[in-house]
Formats: C-alpha cells, sequence, structure tokens
C-alpha cells in the first residue's frame, strides 16, 4: 500500500483544456481553445517522492518489527507447551507413586500395623495430588490451543512437540547485546519516523512557493476570419495563505518524533535489561537445581520410598520426601521455562531470527 504513495507522489499535475465560445451568432461567433500546464516550484516532486519513500521505510521497519515479535511469541507458546508436558509427566509420575503407597498402607491398615487414619490421610495425599494432575493437563490444553492459534487451529491436531527445555539457551555478554540495540526493529522504526517527518517539513516548507501555470491555446474570430496565438502564465500572489500553519505543525510532528525515539531508546533498552537479568537469573537456578538440589531431592525420595517398602520409615517421610521432590523438580522446569521466555523476549527485541523478507 505504502509503494502505491510513492507511486502517486511522483506523479506530475495534470494539464488542462479548456473550450470557450462567444456568441451565439455563426457570422460573429469568437471560438478560444487553451491548453494550461501547471509547473511546480519549490522542488515539490523531489520533496513529496522523499517523504512517501521515508514513509515505505516506516512500513519496511513495521514489518520487520512485526516479523520478530510474531517469531518470539510463537517460540515462546512452543516452549509453554514443552514445559506444560513435562509437568504432566511429572504429576502423572507423582500419581502414580501416590497409588502404589495408598495400596501399601491399606494393606497395612488391613494387618493391623498401623491406623487406619495413615490411610486416610494417605488418600487425601493422592487426591491433591490428582488434582495437581488435573491443572497440568488444564494447562497443557491451554498451551497447546495457544500455539496451534497461530496458525488459526482452534483445536490441535498435533499430538506432541518434540523439544528439550533442559537444553539452556545461551548466555551472551551484556556489552555485546546492548551494542546491538541500535539497531533492534523499533528503534530503527522510530530513526526511520524522524527521517519522514522531517521530510514532510520540506514538503510543506515547499509549498510556500507557488506554482506557475502557463497556458498555451488559439482564438477563432469568424467575424475577422483569421486565428489568434493565446499566450499566458499564472502565478498565484502568496498574500493570505503563506502555509505557515501546516508548516508549524510539521516542525511540532518531528520534535515529537525525536521525543518519541529519545524514550522508544529508554524503553528498549530497560526491556532488554530486564530480559537478560531474567535469563541471567534463570540459568542460574536451573544450574543449581540441576546440580545440587535435584540430586539430592531424588536421593532421599528414593531410599524413603525403598525404606518405606521395608518397613523402616513410615508414610509421612515418604510423603515429606515426595515434596520436596516434586517442588524441585516444578521448580526446575519453571527455572528452564523463565530462561527460555527471556531469550525468546530478547530475541523478539533485538529482531533475531526473523526471516530475510522482514530484514
Amino acid at each position: 500500500a505504502v509503494e502505491a504513495t510513492i507511486l502517486q507522489a511522483r506523479a506530475r499535475p495534470n494539464p488542462t483544456v479548456a473550450i470557450g465560445v462567444e456568441d451565439t451568432r455563426r457570422e460573429t461567433r469568437e471560438t478560444t481553445l487553451q491548453v494550461s500546464q501547471p509547473l511546480e516550484l519549490g522542488d515539490k516532486r523531489a520533496r513529496r517522492s522523499l517523504a512517501a519513500e521515508r514513509g515505505r521505510d516506516v512500513s519496511a521497519a513495521d514489518l520487520r518489527a512485526a516479523g520478530a515479535k510474531l517469531l518470539s511469541d510463537v517460540t515462546t507458546a512452543f516452549n509453554d507447551v514443552l514445559a506444560g508436558q513435562e509437568k504432566v509427566k511429572i504429576a502423572q509420575e507423582s500419581l502414580d507413586v501416590a497409588e502404589r503407597v495408598t495400596g501399601t498402607v491399606a494393606k497395612r491398615v488391613q494387618a493391623g500395623k498401623i491406623s487406619p487414619v495413615e490411610e486416610t490421610r494417605a488418600r487425601v495425599a493422592q487426591a491433591n495430588v490428582n488434582l495437581d494432575l488435573v491443572r497440568a493437563r488444564s494447562e497443557l490444553a491451554s498451551a497447546r490451543k495457544n500455539l496451534s492459534g497461530f496458525w488459526s487451529n482452534l483445536l490441535p491436531q498435533f499430538s506432541l512437540a518434540v523439544g528439550n527445555l533442559e537444553v539452556l539457551p545461551n548466555l551472551p555478554d551484556w556489552p555485546v547485546l546492548a551494542a546491538r540495540l541500535a539497531s533492534a526493529p523499533r528503534l530503527s522504526r522510530a530513526r526511520i519516523e524522524v527521517e519522514r517527518r522531517r521530510a514532510l517539513v520540506g514538503v510543506e516548507e515547499s509549498r510556500r512557493t507557488p506554482d506557475v501555470a502557463v497556458t498555451l491555446g488559439i482564438k477563432r474570430s469568424e467575424e475577422l476570419g483569421r486565428n489568434q496565438a493565446i499566450f499566458g502564465i499564472a502565478v498565484p500572489l502568496p498574500i493570505f495563505d503563506r502555509n505557515r500553519g501546516n508548516v508549524l505543525e510539521s516542525l511540532r510532528r518531528e520534535d515529537k518524533a525525536r521525543d518519541d525515539l529519545v524514550a522508544m531508546e529508554t524503553d528498549t533498552y530497560n526491556e532488554l535489561a530486564q530480559a537478560y537479568e531474567r535469563l541471567s537469573t534463570a540459568r542460574q537456578e536451573a544450574q543449581t537445581l540441576a546440580l545440587e538440589i535435584l540430586p539430592g531431592a531424588r536421593s532421599a525420595y528414593d531410599a524413603a520410598v525403598k525404606g518405606f517398602d521395608f518397613g523402616k520409615f513410615g508414610y509421612f517421610d515418604v510423603l515429606d520426601a515426595q515434596r520436596t521432590l516434586l517442588q524441585a523438580r516444578n521448580q526446575y522446569l519453571s527455572s528452564l521455562s523463565a530462561a527460555h521466555r527471556a531469550a525468546a523476549d530478547i530475541a523478539g527485541i533485538l529482531g533475531d531470527g526473523a526471516p530475510e523478507d522482514y530484514k
């Protein structure tokens, strides 16, 4: 659409043809034929074309920014599906263990080794785990619909999203990211908008110079029996309208575009810094959980389950170990999701990974 505005901006003004007849009597009639061509002065056409070209550049920057945001959103939605699948897996494993432990507790109650109250507590704990599974499945269903919505499919047809959240995104050095901020799509768009507003100022200033209309024609006099050539020049007098209001408006809008650029630079820098800190923190949390907390929680849980099977530990020892492991696994999954989400945000801000057509 904006390409069409460039085509229109380069068009020259049309000529005008005028025919006039004086007197209705044939023998005394005078007929005049004139062709008038406006001539644009003040470099109007070139400035108008420049403004239209800057408008095209703004649209191209908008397209690149939209492509980068779309890619970031799709990446985040895909990672949410991976996280949802993992949550369902964790909840299902916890439910399987809870059911097995509840069965063991029931057998001990029947044998008279423990109080029936223990069985009641075990079944309550199992019900809570089952609720966790229901919530995890609901979150996964929502994540799947959100992802498939990007290709206008309200009922997801895919059965599984394949990926590995445990592969943490890289953490570039902050000076490297900060140096690339200048080429971010949003900032590029804001800078081009300043140039477009400056070009529009030139358009309005060029309109202060009046255009000249050159007229050529011929006049036929039937009474005299001869033709007369007509030449003329029309020049508007810029007395009352010197386009001062439009020039002032364009200057103020240019000032606003410069202020918007400064504000956009500040906002984009802050967004990038926050996303970078989120990525750094999430990576550290995930690495600590994977190397230190999860192995210990897994070892304690396995020991508690094995001891419970042999009658050395009580049910609440198993329940406490299970809760600790489940909390650690969910925290680990949350850290992985946060890291990938922050990386997608950084890519969206910097325009990384967008198709070449968007750049």
